[in-house]
């Protein structure tokens, strides 16, 4: 790289690059580490009010210029790709290719809300004329979605860009017309500060209200909680664990004011492998999961982490070709020290089951994770939930069962999940076709034959589930139906015009 990123360590609040009373240092995979500064409840409130002082003349501004401002961004990310993927690769371990690639899909999703905000269809108007001469008379109605007010947003581990501070909940928000204040994530605090200045840089390009947007860096706990406590958040998205996410959605709920809280918080991602596809290509979809189960090191939130395939002989050709592939890939570098240590306990806890029995299994040291693969039957699985429970990284279960009614029970003793994929040849149909209803109410995405960790950023995509996938199953964090989140129906009655909405009149 021949760019040298220093970082100053501040947050962004308002337009202002303020330090803290207190400091924490990066724990970066490779290079320097840095001094950040640490949030607290003060800096919150700063940023929450300059949002609620933003929201009138930012939630009034057009479509047009909110898509202007949505693209300067994106041309302001992309104008510092360099420093970008520097500091992104030191801090988290990961590959040059997978920033670059997550920096075009970060650029890529703001273009896209820009696009999507022109045409208009979110706004999902509706006019109802009035009727004076019907008994009893009909007033004139017009609904149109508005935007709800600020919107915390929490940086992401496992995604840098994508889902951090600029990712697809603050481009979701700011489409809509909502101020957002992100609270970075201490596993990659250079690399939101970098966006966090390429949005600024937008701001005083497009001429947007100061605080529209403000970045918090972490380091202490109680800035996620004064942050979904303030009374001037209207909602709050997230992306991260199940623990960390319940505990930040109930004190949304305990709220004086309860707001929604828009949890991804984890999920197994089941693929269900049908009798006549093991035989006939068990070995190819054995070692395509493997590639798919160690794809970032595991540390997708759609990474399929439980395979359900039939005992038998078709059925040990699939777990032996998974196992042989698994074998070659070695040990990869984790997000955190932190994740690296939950990988391990994860893994412990299949080392320490009677029900459980190792196909592969290797030690894994510091930062890094090497893949394992255990197998266990369906009667065992359904009377364990804990094998049930995600473990971030590359560790897949093999859950074996006796045929189609043993796997229909497995599906629907499943809890919710962000993705549950079908592995399925024309001679499955009749067996697809009862597992599909059930994997409908499981999962936001369903899959036919391929890998859930792909997430297209289009139209169509649902990255979301039923509880504890997601917390809220109506909701998507991935496409441009995730802008639904941050709006909600306002009905204007017999309103004169000039005080319409703009999007309204006409």
């Amino acid at each position: 790289m021949t760019q040298q990123f220093t970082p100053h360590g501040m947050h962004l609040i308002a337009g202002e690059w303020v330090a803290g009373e207190r400091t924490f240092r990066s724990e970066p995979a490779h290079g320097p580490a840095h001094d950040f500064a640490v949030g607290n409840p003060g800096h919150v409130d700063r940023a929450c009010k300059a949002a609620a002082a933003a929201f009138p003349a930012f939630a009034a501004t057009t479509r047009a210029d909110r898509a202007a401002f949505l693209t300067a961004i994106a041309d302001e990310i992309e104008a510092r790709a360099g420093a970008i993927t520097e500091v992104g690769t030191q801090e988290t371990g990961l590959p040059e290719a997978r920033l670059n690639g997550e920096r075009g899909r970060t650029t890529g999703q703001l273009r896209l809300f820009a696009e999507h905000i022109l045409k208009g269809d979110y706004l999902d108007r509706r006019h109802d004329e009035a009727l004076p001469d019907r008994t009893p008379p009909r007033p004139d109605l017009r609904m149109i979605q508005r935007p709800i007010g600020p919107v915390a947003v929490f940086g992401a581990s496992n995604f840098p860009l994508a889902f951090s501070t600029a990712g697809g909940d603050t481009a979701a928000a700011l489409a809509a017309g909502c101020p957002v204040v992100v609270k970075g994530h201490s596993a990659h605090p250079g690399a939101a500060e970098i966006v966090a200045e390429a949005v600024q840089a937008a701001i005083t390009r497009c001429n947007m209200p100061a605080g529209v947007f403000s970045m918090i860096q972490g380091g202490a706990r109680d800035v996620g909680t004064s942050l979904v406590q303030h009374p001037q958040i209207r909602a709050v998205g997230f992306t991260g664990s199940l623990g960390g996410g319940r505990a930040l959605f109930d004190l949304c709920a305990q709220r004086p004011e309860p707001i929604p809280f828009f949890g991804e918080l984890g999920s197994v991602n089941p693929m269900f492998i049908l009798p006549e596809a093991t035989k006939a290509r068990g070995a190819e979809i054995g070692a395509g999961w493997a590639g798919s189960l160690t794809m970032g090191a595991g540390q997708f939130c759609t990474n399929p982490g439980i395979a359900v395939v039939e005992a038998g002989p078709a059925g040990d050709a699939f777990v032996a070709a998974a196992a042989a592939a698994l074998k070659d890939i070695g040990p990869q570098c984790m997000l955190t020290d932190g994740i690296a240590r939950a990988y391990r306990d994860g893994k412990a806890r299949f080392d320490g089951r009677n029900a459980v029995q190792p196909v592969l299994v290797r030690e894994s040291e510091n930062r890094t994770a090497a893949p394992n693969l255990y197998e266990t039957d369906a009667a065992s699985y359904l009377q364990d939930n804990a094998l049930g429970e995600e473990v971030f990284g590359p560790l897949g279960l093999v859950v074996r069962v006796s045929g189609a009614e043993e796997m229909t029970a497995l599906a629907q003793g499943f809890e919710g999940q962000l993705t549950a994929t079908i592995h399925m040849d024309d001679g499955d149909i009749d067996l697809a076709r009862r597992l599909l209803p059930v994997l409908e109410q499981k999962a936001g995405r369903v899959l036919a034959n391929g890998f859930p960790t792909g997430v297209e950023v289009a139209e169509a995509m649902v990255h979301g589930g039923p509880y504890p996938a997601s917390t809220n199953f109506g909701a998507t964090s991935v496409g441009t139906l995730s802008i639904r989140r941050f709006l909600r129906p306002v009905c204007f009655q017999n309103i004169p015009e000039a005080l319409l909405p703009e999007d309204l009149r006409g």
